[in-house]
């Protein structure tokens, strides 16, 4: 979120206070129901995540569940070794348009068989050609 939005600069933890402003002040509920609304979401992200499903949201990245196995590792401190017991474990895999805009880079983005990158020429995925063999004006 820019500073234009959330009112903070930019490098600060953006809060579930700051996604329920957001809310407020774009979609036009009442403070309560934009806090209920951003609450509803991450509940079921949560609810998603604790039944081993994976959240995948357009644009932005998937949070996937994975199990990792008995392995021996050691204390750093002393150098004994310990079983480090089976868990699940929460990764988040960024999409290729977020991290586009992490970099700042141009946007990059599926367009049904097609890449459209910020040259702003259409690609089939197969052929690397350009369709049409012209520029695509946006």
């Amino acid at each position: 979120m820019s500073e234009s939005k959330t009112g903070r600069a930019n490098g600060r933890t953006v809060t579930r206070a700051d996604l329920s402003e957001v809310v407020y002040r774009q979609v036009g509920l009442s403070r309560t129901e934009s806090a209920e609304l951003v609450q509803a979401v991450l509940d079921e992200i949560c609810d998603a995540a604790a039944r081993g499903e994976t959240v995948k949201l357009s644009s932005f990245g998937s949070f996937v569940v994975r199990s990792k196995g008995q392995r021996i590792g050691r204390n750093p401190k002393t150098g004994v070794e310990a079983p480090i017991l089976p868990r699940r474990v929460m990764v988040f895999k960024p999409s290729n348009v977020l991290k586009a805009r992490i970099n700042s880079e141009a946007p990059v983005w599926r367009n049904g068989g097609a890449i459209v990158d910020g040259n702003t020429r259409l690609r089939t995925e197969r052929h690397g050609q350009e369709a049409g063999g012209a520029l695509r004006d946006r």
